[in-house]
């Protein structure tokens, strides 16, 4: 046993050496003054700039994680060589294989060496040089994340041949939100996972990062799961309107564990908005049959409006497509909008042969100014929503919207007392009034409806 307890020592003569040097090349053993100079106060004019917004406590923070890796490290193998020497006499009677003294190094001591050496590499410090050619400042947000594959995509991605790409650029950037910051703590769990297997079921934290500001969430190396008895989708004439096989779901995270169980006439279903969207008989109803509410509007009198002109759109909202397989009905092709609020919205909607777009109200919409020839919302967007929001997302809804393009704004429901506010909101963009309706809704709430084209507004 004496060439492993050779070999565990010079391990940790190793590990040290490289800890001293990698620490005394970034300048932490310079003097007090020094150190000052070097980190924080004291920077030389040229490279001020560089310094400027770099996080410092990230940086510490991120030092203080190698250390006690390396502390952990070293004093596991300072630890298993007094065994060793303890039990000396034992272990010469044991007949230990070379397999598990491969297996033993490969575990407690390479495997965690590996992840403080990686660790180390990772830190990162602004360089006053740039990046070749360009005066690009390091990222400080490069020190403030601990698990390794947030570290990896936010890094910069040079480019290989060391040109300026098609985009303009020496480098590609992942960004993630600063709300990512603020849920460190989940960001780090959601992205915590073995490179090449499956993720693990964890939608939801996805889902509530994203609601929370951390959207778009960053891209993950692992295998999306599916459900295990996953059945080919019905034929597209009849999945429009027909109830998906409850096997193509994976309901691990939902109340329920099927369909029928998602009825309006169930309490406890486990979501709140569109009752009934799950119902196709009432589904069929809609925006086709006559109302007695003037706030009701039928498709067939939307589309006769522009005649031929209406060929794609969006549909923002929560449901489960329904309005995007009427208006297929009509060779319309529109995107539904729905996030996982409770209910398999998103695998309904893909079920029925139709696309869903997995986006929070958060994120500005991926799609080009001007290409949109209808956007439809109904059921979420509603007197809750804050105005400044509000206002934000009415301009992002104006870029991509075509000139001529309609804006459907389909039973949004506020307060009465708000109503001049969010009256205010739709009009200020000067649409014209194809219809414009307002009904009450209970004793202190009003719905409106409005059918609106946007002006051409010549340059």
């Amino acid at each position: 046993m004496a060439w492993l307890q050779i070999v565990l020592g010079g391990l940790v003569i190793i590990v040290s050496i490289s800890s001293l040097f990698r620490f005394y090349s970034a300048g932490f053993f310079l003097h007090n003054e020094d150190i000052c100079k070097h980190f924080y106060a004291v920077i030389p004019e040229k490279n001020k700039e560089v310094h400027e917004g770099f996080d410092i406590k990230a940086l510490s923070d991120q030092v203080g994680e190698v250390l006690n890796k390396m502390e952990s490290l070293q004093e596991k193998l300072e630890l298993a060589v007094q065994q060793m020497e303890k039990n000396k006499e034992q272990l010469e009677k044991t007949n230990i294989t070379r397999l598990e003294h491969k297996k033993y190094l490969e575990q407690e001591v390479i495997r965690p060496l590996y992840y403080a050496h990686i660790a180390l590499r990772q830190i990162r410090l602004p360089k006053p040089e740039g990046l070749r050619n360009s005066t690009m400042k390091e990222d400080p947000l490069i020190n403030t994340f601990v698990t390794e594959e947030i570290r990896k995509y936010i890094t910069p991605k040079e480019n290989r041949v060391g040109k300026i790409n098609v985009y303009g650029t020496e480098r590609i950037f992942n960004t993630i939100g600063h709300s990512c910051v603020l849920y460190k703590k989940e960001l780090e769990q959601y992205m915590d996972y073995d490179i090449g297997s499956y993720c693990n079921d964890d939608w939801n934290l996805a889902q509530k990062l994203m609601v929370n500001g951390c959207d778009p969430l960053p891209r993950r190396r692992c295998l999306t799961r599916a459900s295990k008895v996953y059945q080919k989708p019905y034929p597209i004439n009849e999945s429009l309107w027909k109830i998906p096989d409850d096997r193509n779901v994976r309901w691990s995270n939902y109340h329920c564990r099927n369909f029928k169980c998602l009825s309006s006439t169930n309490p406890k279903r486990g979501y709140s908005k569109c009752t009934g969207c799950f119902e196709m008989e009432k589904e069929k109803l809609k925006w086709v049959t006559n109302s007695s509410l003037p706030i009701d509007f039928l498709i067939n009198d939307v589309l006769a409006i522009k005649h031929g002109e209406i060929r794609i759109g969006l549909d923002f909202g929560v449901g489960t497509g329904s309005f995007a397989a009427r208006m297929r009905e009509k060779n319309v092709t529109i995107i539904t909008a729905a996030l996982n609020l409770g209910a398999p919205f998103n695998e309904m909607i893909a079920l029925r042969g139709l696309v869903p777009l997995y986006v929070t109200l958060n994120q500005r919409l991926p799609f080009f100014d001007n290409t949109m020839d209808l956007i439809h919302t109904a059921g979420f967007l509603d007197g809750w929503i804050d105005l400044l929001l509000m206002d934000f997302m009415l301009f992002d809804w104006d870029r991509i919207l075509r000139p001529g393009g309609l804006l459907w704004i389909d039973r949004f429901f506020c307060n009465r007392k708000d109503l001049d506010d969010f009256m205010y909101m739709f009009l200020q963009f000067r649409y014209k009034k194809h219809k414009w309706a307002i009904s009450p809704k209970s004793k202190d709430e009003v719905y409106l409806s409005a059918l609106l084209e946007k002006p051409p507004r010549a340059i």
